[in-house]
């Protein structure tokens, strides 16, 4: 089954990303990483209002406390209510200059999750980090190309990650009362033609939702027979991740980028780096706040 998205926000980001529900506002945030930008997109009245951050932003996260939590290029930052000026909490020491943190969202305890990738794209130079509400940071494993797409189970017992390079969604064995991952293997391998996998999320039945990079469309896939059970269309090449929102979280938002297509590219594709929505028959579930 194939249906289409429709554009709900002109952005015109340079690469949209890191979609989050926030249900205290009621808005999506996302963030526009290379412009360094940090946007709230309000539904209701079709708004968007945004900021920038001083730095490349891979992704953002809510706060239990209020205000929220971003990974920058240097590492983990906050931002407090009323506030925009990030404020650095935790730079990893073994986190090397030409890397830049890229997807990242918070686990069912409220640790904040977060992945890298080398500016060059050098093969392997990524880390997956954990950073705990106290302050402390964990590396859960290393040798990544490009980190992305981050999702756990309705049972709290497996952990699905993406290196988008592979193609591939893995899972984990997950442990939620220490954090810890294990047990690495292949549920969802993507053809070439799919476009790469990308940004993810996960409905309430337990499916995953990718964003296919290069293949103009987000897939639904089932983790446990690795069947594709849903391809939609999105009227861009370079759709990168996805989450539920809405009150219901009964809408899915797709953000998209512009980087690196032609004038002839854009021509035909002139909402590249917009905001897209769809509404599928299965809803999603409440993304976790940061707990510290």
């Amino acid at each position: 089954m194939s249906r289409d998205a429709h554009l709900v926000l002109d952005a015109r980001a340079t690469l949209g990303e890191g979609p989050l529900w926030d249900p205290v506002g009621r808005r999506l945030l996302w963030v526009d990483i290379l412009r360094s930008q940090v946007h709230a997109f309000d539904p209701a009245t079709g708004q968007d209002a945004s900021f920038e951050v001083g730095s490349h932003v891979g992704t953002v996260v809510t706060r239990a406390k209020g205000g929220l939590m971003l990974a920058q290029r240097a590492g983990f930052t906050r931002i407090e209510p009323g506030s925009t000026t990030p404020v650095m909490v935790l730079q990893p020491g073994d986190h090397p200059a030409g890397n830049r943190f890229n997807d990242g969202k918070c686990d069912p305890a409220g640790r904040f999750w977060a992945g890298t990738m080398a500016y060059d794209g050098t093969p392997g130079a990524g880390t997956l980090y954990r950073l705990y509400p106290d302050g402390r940071v964990a590396v859960l494993a290393r040798g990544f190309t490009i980190a992305n797409g981050l999702a756990w189970d309705l049972h709290r017992a497996r952990f699905y990650h993406i290196d988008s390079p592979t193609g591939c969604v893995f899972a984990w064995d997950y442990d939620h009362a220490e954090g810890t991952i294990g047990n690495r293997r292949v549920v969802v391998r993507a053809l070439p033609e799919d476009g790469s996998p990308d940004g993810m999320t996960m409905d309430v039945e337990g499916k995953l939702w990718v964003a296919h990079w290069g293949g103009s469309q987000v897939v639904r896939w089932d983790p446990e027979t690795g069947a594709a059970l849903e391809r939609m269309r999105v009227p861009v090449t370079q759709p990168t991740a996805c989450a539920f929102g809405g009150d219901r979280l009964d809408t899915l938002y797709i953000t998209s980028a512009s980087e690196g297509l032609t004038p002839e590219q854009l021509a035909r594709q002139p909402h590249a780096g917009g905001l897209f929505a769809f509404r599928p028959a299965a809803c999603g579930i409440h993304a976790t706040p940061f707990a510290g």
